[in-house]
């Protein structure tokens, strides 16, 4: 068991057994980030995340319970926190260093350095690097709505779940037909039924791909501007698909009103026309649906006053 900073420790399982050093360092809170909830003597205030030193583990969304748990301990008076994982080299050392970046407003190249300073046997795995380089990007607060999230959380469920039989529910963006859109809120719908099928919030933009280089490995690379364009959304999914998801890993998407074909899925990705890779690929061709702005009579009301 390490201090990182007064009131901040870092250690492993075996320094649970060890009373004495628990009491003597005033230990009052205990984050366990593994596998199994350890039994704990005493009147400690706990937390228990579930995780598996794995790639396929999602340590970055329960990264913002573990940094108030650590804030909240550090804040108590006559309090510390012990943040522990199997051998104290990974997980916890993901989760200190997800602190060190909130709470410090340090990046993630610093704030692991200063980690490793005090304790130089961490090695957190190269996904767990990656979640924390995702964390950072999006202000050290994991942000759900975010196109970057949605993406990294559909990547995480592939890696999970390459048999497609438990994807959870959650996943699946609220069918707009039954929910009430916003004012101004962007809808596309079914260019031939009018059927409302996402809004925008549920694309999930790429950076763009080098255009027909890319598809050099196929006979017969695609002519014309060497500009590259995206001829698709690549979207969340959205609960009109669920059953044509269901124990499948790739598939047409059909219009759920007139069965018109809208585009495809795969869950090991598909090519967009631009050259990039999307993996989870949930692909709706912008030939087959149009793009419907609402506008709140309020507003136009409004404007209309203005213009008088």
């Amino acid at each position: 068991m390490i201090a990182v900073q007064p009131g901040l420790y870092i250690g492993a399982a075996s320094d649970l057994g060890d009373g004495q050093e628990l009491a003597k360092a005033g230990i009052t809170h205990i984050l366990t980030v593994d596998s199994e909830e350890p039994l704990l003597p005493g009147s400690f205030r706990t937390k228990f995340v579930y995780a598996l030193d794995e790639a396929v583990t999602d340590l970055l969304s329960s990264l913002d319970g573990c940094v108030r748990f650590i804030s909240d301990g550090i804040d108590a008076p006559s309090a510390a926190v012990l943040v522990h994982c199997h051998a104290g080299q990974s997980r916890s050392a993901a989760v200190v260093t997800a602190f060190l970046m909130k709470s410090c407003k340090l990046t993630l190249s610093d704030a692991y350095s200063r980690l490793q300073q005090v304790k130089p046997d961490v090695k957190m795995n190269e996904e767990f690097l990656n979640q924390l380089a995702l964390y950072e990007s999006m202000g050290c607060e994991v942000d759900i709505t975010t196109p970057m999230y949605k993406q990294y959380r559909l990547q995480k469920i592939t890696d999970k779940y390459p048999e497609l039989q438990g994807v959870p529910r959650e996943v699946f963006a609220v069918d707009p037909v039954t929910a009430c859109a916003d004012g101004g809120e962007v809808v596309h719908r079914c260019r031939k039924c009018r059927r409302t099928l996402f809004r925008s919030t549920s694309i999930l933009s790429h950076d763009t791909g080098s255009g027909p280089a890319a598809f050099a490995h196929k006979k017969t690379v695609p002519r014309g501007p060497t500009q590259t364009q995206c001829t698709s959304y690549f979207i969340e999914p959205v609960q009109w698909m669920e059953q044509a998801l269901l124990g499948v890993l790739d598939g047409q998407l059909l219009c759920p009103k007139c069965s018109s074909k809208l585009g495809s899925f795969n869950w090991y990705g598909e090519q967009c026309s631009c050259g990039r890779w999307v993996t989870p690929a949930f692909q709706i061709h912008k030939n087959r649906v149009d793009e419907i702005k609402h506008i709140s009579i309020a507003a136009l009301k409004q404007q209309d006053g203005q213009a008088a």
